[in-house]
Formats: structure tokens, sequence, C-alpha cells
């Protein structure tokens, strides 16, 4: 099968390359899923998992990519729940090879059952970002209706989709990013935007939760916004001061197959809408992951075609 791979731990971007792979091994609660669109996380060449498996040995060349869309085409020995030529959509293990390939193997309790109205690139851009949107406001932050959240990054894969999840529960947000994407931020539902190249991010004043996914400088400052009892909630680094009279936590993804499911009911609804920001082939991953033009929204690999019905096809 054709995959992308990663050798050269010092390489970069520039040791992505597109190769032949053996098929996956379905072990004992697996599933096979042929990948029809995959995303990824511009910074996971950084990660040890993407170099090395669980008890810490090399496991290159290794296949990135974390998020994946596609069809069940075999299952593992005493895999329940999901059935082959089933839909699905979810997350592959940090420690394991990835989605950015033809076929992949994933348990089967981190993917969750794809709607037939749901185009595989639309779902290939909620995992990680609905998910840790989802787990950083409500699980972490506790964000309920009438309180403020300030949202980084508003216009991003995870703050877009924490935009919206913000306002359907009735709190008040304010949204940061660059000049370029003050538009996209209000139009998401976010009140408020704050240019972070050239507004003081003090205007904002005081708020019940900040959600990073910056990190650095902007973290640092956040501390300073949340208003005692409130909450600062980080994916980007462990922050190294606190609010003083509030929490700050930092946190990594879960998968969570009910939450999967839910968020995919959202989307078919209309309540939520994942934001894909571009459509690149597998052969094009390299250039994907070292773009230079920021553009809203997720960057999504498309692996293999699927033609929905014309009538039927959801395209977000």
């Amino acid at each position: 099968m054709r995959a992308i791979t990663v050798r050269d731990r010092d390489a970069g971007v520039n040791g992505l390359t597109l190769t032949d792979m053996p098929y996956p091994h379905a072990a004992e609660n697996d599933v096979i899923v042929r990948v029809h669109a995959a995303g990824f996380t511009p910074g996971e060449l950084g990660w040890p998992a993407t170099w090395t498996d669980r008890a810490g040995h090399d496991r290159t060349p290794s296949i990135p990519g974390h998020e994946l869309s596609g069809v069940v085409v075999e299952l593992g020995y005493g895999t329940t729940g999901l059935s082959v030529g089933q839909r699905v959509f979810g997350l592959t293990d940090w420690a394991r090879n990835g989605s950015l390939a033809e076929y992949t193997a994933v348990e089967a309790r981190n993917l969750a059952p794809l709607p037939a109205d749901i185009d595989h690139t639309v779902a290939a851009a909620l995992p990680i970002s609905g998910l840790t949107a989802w787990q950083a406001l409500f699980d972490h932050a506790h964000l309920t209706t009438g309180q403020t959240v300030l949202i980084h990054g508003a216009a991003g894969g995870v703050g877009s989709i924490a935009v919206q999840l913000a306002r359907e529960v009735g709190a008040g947000v304010i949204g940061t990013g660059r000049a370029d994407d003050r538009a996209a931020t209000l139009a998401l539902g976010a009140q408020t935007f704050v240019d972070l190249d050239a507004d003081d991010l003090r205007q904002v004043g005081e708020v019940d939760v900040v959600l990073d996914v910056i990190g650095g400088d902007i973290l640092t400052q956040s501390t300073e916004l949340v208003r005692p009892g409130g909450t600062l909630v980080t994916i980007a680094m462990p922050p190294t001061v606190r609010p003083r009279d509030g929490r700050a936590i930092f946190f990594v993804v879960e998968p969570d197959r009910g939450r999967l499911a839910d968020l995919a009911q959202r989307l078919r609804t209309g309540r939520l809408n994942p934001v894909v920001g571009a459509v690149r082939p597998l052969a094009e991953t390299a250039a994907a992951f070292a773009r230079r033009r920021r553009t809203p929204g997720k960057t999504i690999i498309q692996v293999a075609d699927e033609q929905l019905p014309a009538a039927d096809g959801f395209r977000g």
C-alpha cells in the first residue's frame, strides 16, 4: 500500500516521503480501515510517539497522521461493535502507524460510525479538533451558560469548533487570531475579535475560561485575564504560571466514541460545521505540513475517493 512515512527525526517535513509499506496487521480488538481522508497535526513530527513505540523502541519507518475517515475492511480477533463495510471516523493510536496511508489498523473503540450523508473530508476534520474543543471547554473548564470564554486561534481547527460549541451553550465568546482571521471568527459566532498582532490582549478584561492553543507569551498573558474561580486550559504546553485565584490545566485529547457520535449528529443537524481549509492528495502531504500561508480551518489529506449521490452528499 502507499503511505507517507518518516525515518529521520532531524529531517523534519523534508523527511516525509510517499513510499510502499506492508499492509497492516489487525491485532486483537483492531479493525483495518481503508482510509478515504486523513488529518494531521503540524507539530506531530516533534512528538516522541511519532518515532518510538510505548516501550520506547524505535518504530521507524513510521506513518504519521492521527485523524481518519474511511471504511472498515477487516476485523481483528475479538473485535465487536463495528462491521466490515461500515463507514467510520476517529483517532489512531499516538504510538502506532497513523492515518496517512491507504490502510491503517485502529483499535475499534477509537472509532465511531459515520453517517452516510457526511463526506469523508468533513469527518476527517472532526476527531482531534472536535474532541479537544469539547474536552477543554466542558470536561476540564466546565463552561456553562452566561460565562465568558476567550478562545485563542479561533479560526483554526480546534478554535473554530470551540467557538461554535461555546455559543451553543449560551456562553459569550471572545476570539483571537491574526487580522485575516477576523471575518471568519465573527462568522462562527464570536461576539468580539482580538488581533494578536495589533490589539492589546488586556483589553479583554476578566473571563471565566481561556482556551489556549498557542502557548508562549500568549499563554502567560492569558493567566492574568482569568477571574477568580476561573480556568485556563491549554493544549500547547504545560503552563509555567497560573491564574492568581483560578486553575491552569494542560491536557492531551483522549479518544471517545460516544462523543464522536454526538459531534457527528451535531454536524448532521447543522449545529456544528468543521472548517475544512484545504484538501490535498496524499502525494502532497509534505507540502501540506510545510505550508507557509495560513488558512482558516483544518487541512485534510484525501487518500481515496468516494462518490456520494449528489442529492445526499454532505459537503459542509
